[in-house]
């Protein structure tokens, strides 16, 4: 079998046009991989900075007892716990129920003309400052019936309804047709099918949106400074009045500046940023396992 030789006269290295798209491509790949890059490691030294200051606070007493009232003692974040636990599940009730009504209407029965502005009403939401729906709600609801639990829910709901929205339509969408035709061709009603089949089929995606838009939730701060700000140090679980809870207890911790409230508040936030860690590594697991057992 006989080689091919180059002719010598002619280069095979790109030149011209094709040679600055090479390298343009090149410099943008390689900025791409810098900027990720980048972002580990900022994320890395942010954790080892939290550990490093904040895991010597953690103890029983720290999870279980009463804040102290600004004024340099030890105490504990049990309160704040609790009430970050339960803003998280009321307003985590309110986003779930209206994100996964409003996909529901985008996928299966809106018309392209009315899906097309609540699609884009959902993408400007998701953009919204936190703070914003803080002021929003203090507007409506804290100008009339002062600060509460049920005030701080609304807030935090506005911001995590876009996210399970826009999670759940991803998941509704990914359902495969041929599930509604074959539902179809037997008959099926099309509320049923969208009960019994489809709904069914995201299951796994909708609950991974859930648990990620409650962690975001359970992390805002800028919401609750205008609705749930005011509380004391003890056990609160009423909804109807402010709640303690635990990011406004990191900024008030931190703020008196005595170094024990100071190693108090290290310690909540670390406490809080691994817990959300976690959260959302065992929901995107959660999500792999049920996207392989339909074989998407």
């Amino acid at each position: 079998m006989s080689t091919v030789t180059p002719d010598p006269e002619f280069s095979l290295r790109p030149s011209g046009n094709l040679a600055r798209r090479l390298l343009i491509s090149r410099a943008a790949q390689g900025g791409a991989v810098i900027a990720a890059a980048l972002a580990v490691v900022i994320l890395l030294i942010l954790i080892g900075f939290t550990v490093v200051h904040g895991i010597g606070a953690l103890s029983w007493s720290f999870l279980t007892g009463n804040l102290p009232a600004a004024t340099g003692q030890a105490g504990g974040i049990g309160p704040a716990l609790l009430g970050t636990a339960e803003l998280a599940l009321i307003a985590g009730i309110i986003s779930v129920t209206l994100g996964i009504l409003t996909a529901l209407f985008l996928t299966e029965f809106a018309s392209p003309r009315v899906a097309a502005p609540v699609a884009a009403t959902l993408d400007v939401l998701a953009g919204l400052p936190t703070i914003v729906a803080g002021v929003f709600v203090y507007g409506i609801v804290v100008a009339h019936f002062g600060e509460s639990g049920i005030a701080a829910a609304i807030a935090l709901s506005m911001v995590m309804t876009p996210l399970v929205a826009r999670a759940t339509l991803e998941s509704l969408r990914r359902v495969p047709a041929t599930w509604r035709d074959a539902a179809a061709a037997l008959g099926v009603s099309h509320w049923r099918t969208v009960l019994t089949v489809i709904l069914p089929g995201a299951a796994s995606g909708i609950t991974t949106a859930a648990i990620l838009a409650v962690a975001r939730g359970a992390g805002e701060t800028a919401p609750l400074l205008f609705t749930s700000a005011l509380y004391g140090n003890n056990v609160q679980l009423n909804p109807l009045h402010a709640l303690p809870n635990l990011p406004l207890e990191i900024y008030t911790l931190i703020e008196t500046g005595y170094p024990v409230s100071v190693q108090m508040a290290w310690g909540a936030a670390f406490l809080l940023m691994m817990t959300i860690l976690l959260v959302n590594i065992v929901a995107r697991i959660g999500l792999r396992r049920g996207e392989r057992k339909r074989g998407l």
